[in-house]
């Protein structure tokens, strides 16, 4: 079947760099004499006929902003059958030959569900910070986020510097710690405490008094969100602080400015070029696919291993931050 029109939508948590990649969809679809039209708020947009012709003048300027021009939501209509079906009913209303999904395992699923009962060819981008899905070594936003990290705890590092304290800081990644773990290497943590390796509340102790012993007047700790060292990063600050009961403690969460600010060279490189392979894939007749990266090569994997495959974390980082604690 000859793809004449291509749907495009942003799901689920924003992150830096969805916006450059909608951009080279829109535009890939200009070169390729197709049709495009984006989908307002991811699904719900599906279901309500909440659709739009894109041209290349539509997405000016956006390549440099964080976010989504398209908004983002999650749906719980569309979990259902019915849902499904007015969202189908939209599709075929339309003269929709494809849809690129731009977000992370949820909306993926979406997605497989979607070309599973109705037949609609699927493509995926992977646009969550998290670096959570498999057959890609970089998510869309990942880098961005990374390098937010970075510039917030420098400056906290500052702080901590200035008044001898020991800082908590909470960082994005409910499942994994890959943000905690490459921040905290780039800033030079005493401890990094992820999902993947549990360190316990006697191990970050015993760091900390190794710390102490060895002069350190101040300290940072980076913790992933989905930790379970404590039951929370504020319950972990006050089981230190009671083995420390001298030490200057505090706890900032970075929270959802990670998400946000404006992408680095390398997500709007790699978002365009996912962008432009994600509309290529669809007119050859390729769906169930999510478009990654692999050693700067532009790669692809089924949406289902994408979503249940195992990212693991690097083990080299992990015995290179033990050293650097020292």
């Amino acid at each position: 079947m000859k793809v004449k029109k291509i749907a495009v939508l942003t799901s689920g948590g924003d992150s830096p760099g969805m916006n450059t990649a909608l951009r080279a969809v829109v535009r890939t679809c200009a070169y390729k004499n197709i049709d495009c039209v984006g989908v307002s708020r991811g699904y719900q947009g599906l279901i309500n006929d909440d659709i739009k012709t894109l041209k290349t003048r539509s997405v000016r300027g956006i390549i440099n902003r964080g976010g989504t021009m398209l908004y983002s939501a999650r749906s719980d209509e569309f979990r259902t059958k019915e849902g499904r079906e007015k969202a189908f009913s939209n599709i075929k209303k339309h003269g929709i030959d494809g849809l690129v999904v731009i977000g992370g395992d949820g909306s993926f699923t979406g997605g497989l569900i979607f070309q599973k009962e109705f037949g609609i060819p699927v493509i995926g981008i992977p646009g969550t910070i998290d670096n959570d899905l498999y057959g890609t070594s970089h998510t869309l936003g990942y880098d961005t986020a990374l390098n937010t990290v970075m510039d917030a705890i420098d400056k906290i590092r500052d702080t901590a510097i200035s008044h001898d304290r020991l800082f908590f800081v909470e960082v994005m990644g409910r499942d994994a710690g890959h943000i905690a773990l490459n921040s905290g290497i780039a800033i030079g943590a005493q401890e990094i405490l992820i999902p993947e390796q549990n360190m316990g509340i006697e191990g970050l102790i015993s760091s900390l008094k190794d710390s102490k012993k060895n002069g350190k007047t101040s300290s940072i700790v980076v913790v992933a969100e989905g930790d379970k060292t404590g039951k929370n990063v504020f319950d972990l600050a006050r089981q230190v602080e009671e083995e420390f009961p001298k030490y200057e403690i505090r706890v900032s969460v970075l929270g959802h400015m990670q998400r946000g600010g404006s992408p680095t060279c390398f997500d709007r490189v790699l978002g365009t070029k996912m962008g432009v392979r994600a509309v290529e894939s669809l007119i050859d007749g390729v769906s169930g696919k999510m478009i990654g990266i692999d050693n700067g090569k532009i790669v692809s994997t089924s949406l289902k291993k994408a979503i249940k495959g195992e990212t693991k974390i690097d083990p080299e980082l992990i015995r290179v931050s033990r050293i650097m604690n020292i």
